[in-house]
């Protein structure tokens, strides 16, 4: 199946680059592309694009209320957004994952990563493993804090395995990481997080961290 992409970006020159990149893939192509925020908003709506390979920093519009805007509608919700940025921008990072983000790479990124990405997210899956990553959620997604009232009651709809399992996967672990820790398959672990994002009606991977942290199932460390 051809994994179908919309590039947003305000810079003519760099989306003219990745579509270079991502249409010498063989099991992808570009559909669509957007110049600012709101744009990228309306072509999702009429390309209907798998994976939207999102800028931040984009006039009018910027792509933090276009990811917001995408994954907040139930029409998209096959449409997964991965953001484009700069480790100089992890507040908007994190603000794009609480917004629905699937995860972020740098600019500087090779082609066969940011190939890799787009497959991962088109997956369902979301790039949380690096350490990177795990900084930003616990610097920026994991504010200190009380849980919103009722939030912890939307687990109780887990099984103690589930929620053992969610708690690893917002600790950034990968499903084989957390085979190994919980001796079971990478199997096994994989149908517990996907039956945990059903239950929690959580997009992917990186909609059930931000879900672990809002409802108090995952405390963020001390600085």
């Amino acid at each position: 199946m051809t994994i179908r992409v919309l590039l947003a970006d305000d810079q003519a020159l760099l989306r003219a680059t990745f579509r270079l990149l991502v249409d010498s893939a063989d099991d992808m192509e570009v559909v669509a592309e957007a110049a600012d925020g709101r744009e990228a908003v309306e072509r999702v709506r009429a390309a209907r694009p798998d994976v939207v390979i999102m800028d931040i920093r984009m006039p009018g519009m910027d792509g933090i209320a276009a990811t917001a805007a995408i994954c907040g509608d139930d029409d998209l919700a096959g449409t997964r957004v991965l953001i484009l940025t700069t480790f100089e921008m992890d507040a908007y990072v994190a603000e794009a994952l609480r917004a629905g983000a699937s995860g972020f790479l740098g600019k500087g990124i090779g082609a066969d990563a940011l190939l890799a990405a787009v497959r991962t997210v088109a997956a369902g899956d979301a790039l949380l493993s690096p350490t990177a990553t795990r900084a930003l959620i616990s610097q920026f997604l994991a504010q200190p804090g009380p849980p919103a009232d009722g939030a912890a009651a939307a687990l109780d709809v887990l099984t103690t395995r589930e929620r053992e399992v969610t708690v690893l996967v917002a600790a950034g672990l990968s499903n084989d990481e957390i085979a190994q820790s919980l001796f079971v398959s990478p199997f096994t672990v994989r149908t517990h997080v996907h039956r945990s994002m059903a239950k929690l009606h959580a997009r992917d991977r990186a909609q059930l961290v931000v879900i672990a942290y809002q409802t108090g199932l995952v405390q963020p460390r001390s600085a």
